[in-house]
């Protein structure tokens, strides 16, 4: 589901919620000026970035940071606490994920322990990213493409041997038969890790492959082309919302966003041009 209202208390405001996505269970935004947390676990991987102030937290009895523009991640089952690092509180952006079937398995968790934050600009950036794609209703297809990614760059850096081995290049076999796939569920959809399994490839390995093969994301591939159905039944005389329906749209505004972005109007003044 998307994400509600923030929650709040004096100064303190939260938002929380759980997205469709396989691997992710939990979205946590939170802004914080007094609140600290006490020493505490949890069954997931806990992955922080901090737009605003600074944390300080303690894990295995050593003290670290998080400074803007490092990426922290706390492993299951190990305890920590957390609190401001200044009088100004800080805003924080958390994704909690599954430790059995996220990214990340419990082979990684010692190398976590030793370094858990990450002075990655790249990773970073990829972690925004993903937040947002995980914050808009339909476009699931786009945050599985990007947790993909990122749990990559994480394995990456977590077992720095991975990234000295060559990653496969892309396989245009894949990637057409993504293709073929995401043509054949036009309206359905279908789940990046569901994909993955079909066409046996690494999710990662089909997104770069998919997008190595014909320079588009199989996210955008697909919303353009439910898209291009939308034009045709709108220019047919159908409503917005029935079309949003059938061309496999969340609703509405989901339609409106993505046929704006493609065709530079939003879906009812287009069909009034005609």
């Amino acid at each position: 589901m998307a994400a509600g209202g923030g929650r709040t208390g004096g100064s303190e405001k939260i938002t929380a919620w759980r997205p469709e996505v396989e691997g992710v269970t939990e979205v946590f935004h939170a802004h914080f000026t007094r609140h600290s947390y006490p020493m505490h676990v949890h069954d997931t991987w806990t992955l922080l970035i901090v737009d605003e102030g600074a944390v300080r937290y303690d894990l295995e009895r050593h003290e670290h940071g998080t400074p803007l523009g490092t990426v922290s991640l706390l492993p299951p089952h190990v305890p920590h606490n957390g609190s401001a690092a200044t009088p100004l509180g800080f805003r924080k952006r958390v994704l909690y994920l599954d430790a059995r079937g996220g990214p990340l398995d419990a082979s990684f968790i010692g190398s976590a322990v030793d370094t858990p934050d990450l002075a990655d600009p790249l990773l970073r950036r990829r972690i925004s990213r993903l937040h947002a794609a995980l914050a808009r209703p339909g476009d699931e297809l786009e945050a599985a493409a990007r947790l993909a990614l990122v749990g990559e760059r994480l394995r990456e850096r977590l077992r720095p041997r991975l990234a000295e081995v060559a990653r496969p290049g892309p396989d245009r076999r894949v990637a057409c038969a993504l293709r073929e796939l995401l043509d054949a569920r036009l309206v359905e959809g279908v789940g990046l890790s569901e994909a993955a399994g079909l066409v046996h490839a690494h999710p990662a390995h089909l997104v770069r492959s998919f997008g190595a093969a014909y320079g588009i994301a199989p996210h955008q591939y697909l919303m353009a082309r439910r898209v291009d159905r939308a034009r045709r039944l709108l220019l047919e005389g159908r409503a917005p919302g029935e079309v949003a329906t059938d061309c496999g749209f969340y609703d509405q505004s989901h339609l409106n966003r993505h046929f704006k972005r493609v065709v530079g109007v939003p879906p009812g003044r287009y069909a009034r041009g005609r």
